[in-house]
């Protein structure tokens, strides 16, 4: 199999308090709204992100964005109001860990110029 993109969900107790932190997170409001309850961004080329609201699956979400500069990234997130509650390092691979509201994670990593 050759994956040549991703739409993947993360399930929220509240659509619209979702895309306030959401927004915060990926520095930009979301492409569309299919319905009421999901909002959907686009991080690149065939790779989507989207919340939904889902009472019955909410806070179970786990999943990473791989970016080329992380820690100027999360810098930027941070600007934005949201700070990561962990950092996890693995040589000079580095994830940092934010939580929205109902627990999910979302983690911001890549790899380091060099390993500090």
């Amino acid at each position: 199999m050759v994956a040549v993109g991703i739409f993947a969900g993360i399930p929220v107790s509240d659509c619209k308090s979702a895309v306030e932190w959401y927004t915060k997170l990926f520095g930009k409001d979301p492409a569309f709204f299919p319905n009421e309850v999901e909002a959907v961004w686009q991080l690149a080329e065939d790779r989507y992100v989207y919340v939904i609201e889902d009472a019955a699956r909410v806070g179970g979400g786990v999943g990473m964005i791989w970016v080329d500069d992380p820690a100027s990234e999360v810098a930027r997130i941070a600007e934005r109001g949201l700070r990561p509650v962990d950092k996890e390092q693995h040589g000079n691979v580095c994830k940092w860990v934010f939580h929205d509201a109902d627990g999910n994670e979302t983690g911001i990593g890549g790899e380091l110029a060099s390993a500090p």
